[in-house]
């Protein structure tokens, strides 16, 4: 096998497997049917699929024997869909024991022994001349209807073998012609295709030339069919579909003269043959068996997560564990049964950590999963806006979590429409600007510390900073003197409140106000930051940051204001000890010095007005960030560090700013998961505790 990574590798043998097995199951779907003296050219054309995806992995792999069984199976399964070939008990045959070589391949690419790839070999070299083609594709019983010789004329060979099957079934053919909206003909021609599968088979479907416009086409489907026209109308009812039936000829005999292919068979020198590597196998150390050469399994995302609130469940017991052991422990009278404790205890941990680092890694895949797709949406967004745009990735190989990947792609895809409608300028604007006519659009992804940092920059005309000011003034999001104390984050951050737009008027791509609206409240659902910067001119930058996993988080307990509150981990930088001294009021903020910057600072207890604490005595100050943004935190007391689960607070407080979810923590206590983005969003804005959503002061207060 060619040299790829352990993992490339792993997932060779995964999906090959998998692919076998499926085989294997339509193989057993056909012969049933074969039983029953009918045909079924779907399941035909599903195993012709499957063994050609077969071919194609094996090629990329460098697994050539399975590549050339593969080659040599489609060329069996071709002459199959295009009634070359009877599917005769020994084709049925030769099919299952091509099965067996399937797996008795993958066991040797494992763990390759060329001694025992002798008999796959033979078997090989006896398939290639096993079935003999026949010399004619077969008549064209279509003659006998009044068909437009130019469809003919395009007509496939396989469409052209269904055809004939139909009429010689004695199926009717009707003309569908059907238009469609360009944007969405996918999802109108599947639908379509779906209502006309009952009444019979669709043979083939072109454009007319006529009866679109600049957005729309219309196609005609040719339909075999036993149902009547009254019955085809009625079911694929709908606005710009007509049906009509294809009039039969009043004069067969002016129909071409029809000529019979023979069906190949298979000669009884060549079942002998074929029988042979099998039954010789069976005997020997390459013996064939029901065992699967796969060594990995696909798991539902939802049994992970049963399994992750276990972990988390544990985790509360570990905790509780280790308070009982130091409890123990400082019993002089009970020392040698603390000891025995103790080790229990760190044994207990180190097998706990273990479990929840291999969920963790289960959990994970790679962020590309997403980025093939927005190679798609850029090129429709593009050819919508009437521009040329190259999207560069980087970064593709990158893990999260399956979760989180799985809901960043819309907000990604907002950015990139964004991007394409609002950045990149049109061809002509471009060039006097001396840019080049295809602009272009890089993501990039890549992983720092516990989180993973994406970047979306376009070399388009930036953002228009009068524009948006003038915007939040006409709109009343600001006033005057509010415009004039905005900082450059501030005011680019308003292109994220509801309703913001900057284009005049609504497309089909943007400009209704709720695209970077979505992206930032689905990005904050994670748990993560968005962030923007831009230059007149020369291009817009996004970053968005996201934790890694959002399955457990280890997290920093703290107390204010009588209540626990845990804080990710993975957002805390620092904690120090709080001087009321050392701190000031800038523009009614509170602010202490950093090594040489400023920290705005926020109080807990103030902002979800809980009691305070006795003055004099000490407190400390968290030091949070989200991104490029920093916020200190002033709390009561430290409590410790804690690996938690965070659970949903429920439909009534999901959209409750301030709070990531509650948490466990034993002893009976349940704490409140600090959203740290939004605790900074909340302080960046100037809000203070009577601007805090009320629903979230009574959560903290009753926690």
């Amino acid at each position: 096998m060619a040299d790829v990574t352990d993992k490339a590798r792993e997932e060779f043998f995964s999906e090959a497997q998998e692919i076998v097995e499926g085989l294997s199951r339509d193989l057993l779907a056909l012969d049933e049917v074969a039983r029953r003296g009918q045909s079924s050219p779907e399941l035909v054309n599903d195993v012709f699929r499957g063994v050609h995806t077969l071919k194609g992995l094996a090629g990329l792999f460098g697994a050539s024997r399975m590549a050339t069984l593969s080659h040599d199976l489609e060329e069996v399964l071709d002459d199959l869909r295009l009634g070359r070939v009877e599917l005769t008990r020994e084709v049925l045959d030769l099919l299952f024991r091509a099965l067996d070589v399937y797996g008795q391949l993958l066991t040797l690419e494992r763990e390759p022994d060329e001694s025992l790839f002798g008999a796959a070999d033979k078997f090989l070299a006896d398939l290639a001349k096993a079935v003999r083609r026949s010399v004619a594709p077969g008549a064209r019983d279509s003659a006998a209807y009044d068909l437009d010789p130019s469809l003919l004329a395009v007509l496939t060979e396989y469409e052209e073998h269904r055809l004939r099957t139909c009429i010689s079934s004695g199926f009717s053919l009707f003309r569908v012609r059907a238009s469609f909206n360009l944007l969405t003909i996918d999802e109108e021609l599947e639908t379509l295709k779906a209502r006309a599968k009952p009444l019979g088979e669709i043979v083939t479907y072109l454009p007319t030339g006529d009866g679109g416009d600049a957005e729309s086409i219309e196609l005609e489907l040719l339909l075999a069919s036993r149902a009547t026209h009254e019955e085809i109308t009625a079911t694929l009812q709908r606005e710009r579909v007509t049906v009509e039936e294809v009039d039969r000829r009043r004069d067969p005999t002016d129909a071409p003269p029809r000529s019979r292919a023979e069906d190949a068979e298979l000669s009884p020198r060549a079942r002998e043959e074929l029988d042979e590597p099998v039954a010789a196998a069976e005997g020997g150390a390459a013996g064939l068996s029901l065992r699967s050469v796969s060594q990995t399994v696909r798991v539902d995302i939802r049994k992970l997560d049963s399994l992750m609130n276990v972990v988390g469940e544990l985790s509360i017991v570990r905790s509780s564990l280790a308070r009982i052991t130091e409890r123990v422990r400082a019993n002089p009278s009970l020392r040698e049964l603390g000891f025995e404790l103790y080790r229990l205890q760190r044994s207990f941990e180190r097998h706990l950590g273990e479990v929840q680092d291999g969920i963790l890694e289960v959990r994970m895949v790679p962020i590309g999963q997403i980025f093939d797709k927005l190679g798609r949406v850029a090129r429709q967004a593009s050819r919508e806006a009437g521009k040329q745009v190259s999207l560069v990735i980087t970064g593709a190989e990158t893990e999260l979590d399956k979760l989180i990947v799985e809901e960043l792609s819309d907000p990604l895809m907002h950015m990139v429409r964004n991007a394409i409608d609002h950045g990149i300028e049109q061809i002509n604007d471009r060039v006097a600007l001396g840019k080049p006519e295809v602009g272009t659009i890089a993501i990039n992804a890549f992983q720092k510390g516990s989180h993973v940092w994406i970047e979306i920059e376009d070399d388009g005309r930036g953002i228009d900073r009068a524009r948006i000011r003038e915007i939040a003034l006409a709109r009343g999001l600001l006033d005057e003197t509010g415009a004039a104390e905005l900082d450059d984050r501030a005011l680019l951050g308003l292109i994220f409140l509801p309703g913001f737009s900057t284009k005049g008027q609504a497309d089909m791509l943007a400009g209704r106000g709720v695209g970077m609206d979505v992206v930032k409240t689905n990005i904050s659902r994670l748990g993560g930051v968005i962030d923007v910067q831009s230059e007149p001119g020369i291009g817009t930058k996004m970053t968005v940051t996201l934790p890694i996993t959002l399955a457990i988080l280890s997290s920093l307990l703290v107390e204010a204001g009588g209540q626990t509150f845990a804080v990710p981990l993975s957002a805390v930088e620092e904690a120090l000890a709080y001087d009321p001294a050392a701190s000031r009021t800038v523009d009614g903020r509170e602010v202490m010095t950093l090594r040489g910057a400023s920290l705005p600072l926020v109080h807990l207890h103030a902002l979800f007005e809980l009691t305070a604490r006795p003055r004099g005595r000490s407190r400390f100050v968290l030091v949070v960030s989200a991104g490029a943004r920093r916020l200190g935190v002033v709390v009561d007391f430290l409590e410790g560090q804690q690996d938690i689960v965070i659970k949903p607070l429920g439909r009534s407080l999901a959209g409750v700013r301030g709070f990531a979810g509650a948490a466990s923590l034993g002893d009976q206590r349940v704490g409140l998961v600090l959203d740290a983005p939004a605790l900074i969003d909340e302080a960046m804005s100037g809000g203070e505790a009577r601007k805090t959503d009320s629903r979230l002061k009574d959560v903290a207060s009753s926690a």
